[in-house]
């Protein structure tokens, strides 16, 4: 009853466009509009995979800087999140007997100041009082970590954003964890969260819309960006001497790669103590835990240097060009 008094007020969610005719780049290009369900754990800083910082540069329209992703790559979790998203619902429905029906397509918030709040759900529940919304997930294995706990963090994101645009009460994410294992959970409408997600979100969009670049938050996916945002060197120096805030970042930055040294000197010499201990074991025991020492299986390779010592002329008829990357070196 909580939630049905909550939504009773509630309007539903605009349908911005149908995305049954749509290619995925005429797709891509409907979601640079707003922030979807998926771009809400990065816009706030919460997507393991992705920072602000690489979102603002789809956003703003400059992701021809970043590499492309091939949808078709079976490599790829994309390609078998989206081969399998099917089949994992068909085992929600299954399991709970709840059944379903794919949106095709991409809903808008129906409130006028937040028209930038787009979401595209996988399914909604048919016939079910108290779930309207599925949400399907592949894990795995190293995605599986972040699920064993129940729902992860960027995930729950994902949802309430769902639910803030279709004013809907409930969702339920289905997970197919290393291919073998279907869990379940439900995700109730939180309206706390919510109000905290719009607004760290509708911080994120100015960002898009006075075209300034979010701050970079120490993650992979923020050292790529910048990588690619700014791949060339121009010749001019930048003086920070007066700037305080940029050298205390410098001091800080000394200070911790110096501690970071330390550490990794004292890790160095803790594992070559129980190396040293191990002597040939393969699996060392202890009270919290394990560790293991294995030879790796001799592989072939092909010692190119060498080749073109005896064979100058290959690297002429086969010409590998590998773009620089800027690097970044620090000296006092």
């Amino acid at each position: 009853m909580h939630h049905q008094n909550q939504l009773k007020n509630t309007r539903s969610a605009l349908r911005l466009v149908n995305t049954s005719t749509l290619t995925r780049d005429e797709w891509l290009t409907v979601r640079k509009n707003g922030i979807g369900s998926s771009d809400a754990a990065a816009a706030v800083g919460l997507n393991p995979y992705q920072s602000p910082l690489e979102l603002w540069m789809i956003k703003t329209g400059r992701d021809h800087l970043l590499p492309k992703v091939d949808p078709n790559d079976e490599s790829t979790p994309l390609y078998w999140g989206s081969l399998l998203e099917p089949i994992v619902a068909a085992h929600y429905t299954r399991r709970t007997g709840n059944k379903v029906r794919k949106i095709n397509a991409v809903l808008q918030h129906p409130d006028p100041d937040k028209a930038w709040m787009l979401a595209n759900i996988d399914r909604e529940v048919l016939g079910a009082s108290e779930v309207q919304i599925l949400e399907c997930k592949t894990a795995g294995e190293f995605g599986a970590r972040l699920w064993k706990d129940g729902v992860p963090d960027y995930v729950l994101c994902q949802v309430q954003h769902q639910l803030a645009v279709t004013g809907k009460a409930a969702a339920d994410v289905c997970v197919l964890v290393c291919g073998q294992e279907i869990r379940v959970f439900r995700v109730e409408r939180d309206e706390s969260l919510i109000a905290n997600l719009i607004m760290l979100e509708r911080a994120f969009w100015r960002y898009v819309e006075t075209d300034t670049p979010p701050p970079a938050d120490g993650s992979e996916s923020a050292g790529k960006a910048l990588q690619y945002l700014y791949p060339h060197n121009i010749d001019e120096i930048v003086d920070f001497t007066q700037d305080t805030r940029m050298s205390t970042a410098f001091s800080d930055l000394i200070s911790l790669q110096s501690e970071i040294a330390l550490l990794e000197q004292h890790a160095s010499q803790l594992k070559q103590t129980i190396q040293q201990r191990m002597n040939g074991a393969t699996r060392a025991q202890f009270d919290v835990g394990t560790v293991s020492w294995k030879r790796a299986k001799d592989s072939i390779g092909l010692d190119v240097e060498r080749l073109l010592l005896d064979h100058p002329e290959l690297a002429k008829q086969y010409p590998l060009v590998k773009p620089g990357s800027r690097r970044f070196l620090v000296s006092t």
